[in-house]
């Protein structure tokens, strides 16, 4: 990169223009800048909650900070949750895993809007492929929760809200950084007597990083482009809206020492309506597809998964304290794979669909500080048959400053298209769905109104788990995963502090060894000022040690090494329309190791990445 320019020296220059001020990245003058009990979430119940309403361990990523850094992807905002190890082989672009709560990649829910975006193929999410532009923020809901969102959410759900507008306007952002990143976003809003429509166009491209340790390692190039589209009408007795989101390009990744690189395409439809037939009933309805493509540029290899799903479900509010929702969701996926096999044996190839359609019931209390859940889910599912779960859960305000709360529920992973069809890798068409049973307490305490604690234990017991063993996939394994959290906030008037620790033990029931890439002990902490004006603020991750698969011959683990990872990040709001603001994404240059490779070989993180930008808004 040309000496004239370099993003390091403008990341120090609008630090010094800003009076070395760091960011929380408000985009309207809050008073509010972390995420309190009194925030309202949505995924827990799928009605609009206050945090400390919700039976359940539930946090978000603020809207300040997803829109902190337009090149931040999905899995760095993600990692700053304590109860999530994610782990990605590289930086942008590389594949990433998250552990919820030490639960499987594919134990993980990932939604948008109520729309489904794990894989029908790997079961997991596509997560360094999905862009964050238009997402308001991102809810974590830990723990089961089959009852409202059907198969795969064992570990918990992380659902991105996308924004509609509230206000007219229209606005550009442009930001640079190191490793000759640069991502550009423009969009425009319209909100008139109810009607919304908004529009936003982006793109990202970067040199990239170095996926591996390997003395003759290479940096992995990522560039996406994508657009979003949403029209609206929300009334009092009526709401319908139409969500287009599309992003494609192109990765390198490491393959066996070499790099090679994909094409990829995702797009979600999702279009959404509400008509209240009576002061207290209201009918919901949703359509979606999402897309999910893969396509090999070094060989002939691709995954394309499909997702299709038409939910119908009523509201009943019958009394000011209690509520019902009853509902029916048809899901179709579908995979279509071909994978070459380079060492003699047959190719994978398939194009198949399996279709479910799902029945449940909640019923919500709420009234004197008591809340209660209560659900039930039937699911019909073409391949297995017929798996039901159910839930129940409580919180109660035993006093002004106090409550607690527990919870008691089962949730289920249907087998995927690969687990099925994919005869190569061991398909079996006979397996059954993984299943989980897990409780869970808590208490909430706040000591004053600028200080709040939170304490909660978990336990979730795994069956069932999809193993492969003598050349084909079996149900057989077993797994409980154990641990609690804690967490402090406090804020008083613009500076604020919050951290949480998460402990977790993942063991494999019929070895009695803990399980693969997951950390003990997990440490974030993001301290700071915003006052609406100007903004600093700096959060660190951490991480202990984790296992990882030994080098055959050798039984030996490997051991992914503990680190500990500090984020700078900095704005001024210099007008009405101008925002400057600066990021520091581990500013220590931190080389930690994500996950062991083979043959003494670990996959690193992108190391620092520090950029600048500006947003112009009318």
């Amino acid at each position: 990169m040309s000496t004239i320019f370099q993003p390091t020296r403008l990341v120090g220059a609008i630090a010094i223009a800003m009076g070395f001020c760091s960011t929380t990245f408000a985009q309207d003058q809050s008073t509010e800048k972390t995420a309190t009990l009194d925030t309202i979430v949505v995924t827990a119940s799928r009605s609009e909650q206050k945090i400390k309403d919700v039976p359940a361990r539930i946090s978000i990523v603020e809207p300040q900070i997803v829109e902190q850094s337009p090149i931040a992807s999905l899995p760095q905002l993600l990692q700053t949750d304590a109860s999530i190890n994610m782990v990605q082989s590289g930086g942008y672009g590389q594949t990433a895993a998250i552990f919820l709560r030490g639960t499987n990649s594919n134990h993980t829910l990932l939604l948008r809007d109520g729309a489904r975006l794990n894989s029908n193929t790997s079961g997991a999410a596509s997560l360094p492929f999905i862009d964050t532009t238009d997402i308001k923020q991102i809810e974590v809901l830990k723990g089961p929760a089959s009852v409202l969102y059907g198969a795969d959410a064992i570990g918990g759900v992380v659902q991105l809200i996308s924004k509609t507008p509230d206000k007219t306007s229209a606005f550009i952002t442009g930001e640079v950084g190191e490793n000759k990143t640069y991502k550009s976003v423009i969009g425009a809003d319209l909100a008139e007597n109810g009607f919304y429509a908004q529009i936003r166009g982006q793109r990202l491209e970067t040199d990239g990083t170095p996926v591996t340790d390997a003395k003759d390692n290479k940096k992995a190039s990522f560039d996406q482009k994508g657009y979003s589209a949403k029209v609206g009408v929300d009334k009092q007795d009526y709401a319908a809206s139409v969500d287009y989101s599309e992003n494609q390009g192109y990765s390198d990744y490491d393959n066996y020492g070499n790099l090679v690189s994909q094409d990829f395409k995702n797009e979600v439809i999702n279009l959404k309506g509400r008509l209240n037939v009576l002061d207290n009933l209201a009918i919901h309805a949703r359509l979606s597809q999402f897309k999910d493509n893969l396509d090999q540029n070094d060989s002939p290899d691709y995954v394309y998964s499909t997702t299709q799903e038409a939910e119908l479900y009523t509201k009943w509010q019958f009394s000011p304290a209690h509520n019902v929702l009853l509902g029916s969701t048809f899901k179709d996926i579908k995979g279509d794979v071909y994978s070459k096999n380079l060492w003699g044996g047959a190719d994978v190839k398939y194009n198949e669909s399996v279709n479910t359609i799902g029945y449940f019931v909640q019923h919500q209390y709420q009234q004197d500080g008591l809340e209660t859940q209560v659900g039930v889910r039937v699911e019909d599912n073409d391949r297995f048959g017929t798996h039901t779960v159910g839930q129940g859960a409580i919180r109660y305000q035993v006093l002004p400053l106090t409550s607690v709360y527990a919870n008691i529920g089962s949730a289920f992973r249907a087998p995927t298209t690969n687990d099925l069809y994919a005869v190569s890798w061991g398909a079996n068409p006979d397996l059954k769905p993984e299943e989980s049973f897990s409780y869970e307490m808590g208490v909430d305490q706040k000591l004053n109104d600028n200080i709040e604690l939170g304490l909660s234990v978990y336990r979730n017991k795994v069956d069932n788990l999809i193993s492969y063993q003598a050349g084909k996939l079996i149900n057989v394994n077993k797994a409980t995963f154990t641990g609690g959290e804690a967490s402090l906030q406090w804020q008083q008037d613009a500076l604020f502090f919050n951290t949480t620790y998460a402990y977790v033990q993942a063991k494999n029931d019929e070895t009695k060894k803990d399980l693969n890439r997951r950390p003990k002990q997990s440490l974030t902490l993001t301290t700071g000022w915003d006052d609406g004006v100007y903004g600093i603020s700096a959060s660190v991750v951490a991480k202990s040690n984790s296992k990882d698969f030994a080098d055959y011959p050798s039984t030996t683990p490997t051991i992914n090494p503990g680190y500990v990872s500090t984020n700078v990040n900095a704005y001024w709001q210099a007008t009405p329309m101008i925002k400057l603001f600066t990021n520091v994404e581990n500013i220590g240059d931190v080389n930690y190791k994500t996950a062991y490779n083979g043959n003494g070989v670990y996959y690193i993180n992108g190391g620092r990445i520090a950029s600048a930008g500006v947003t112009f808004r009318y």
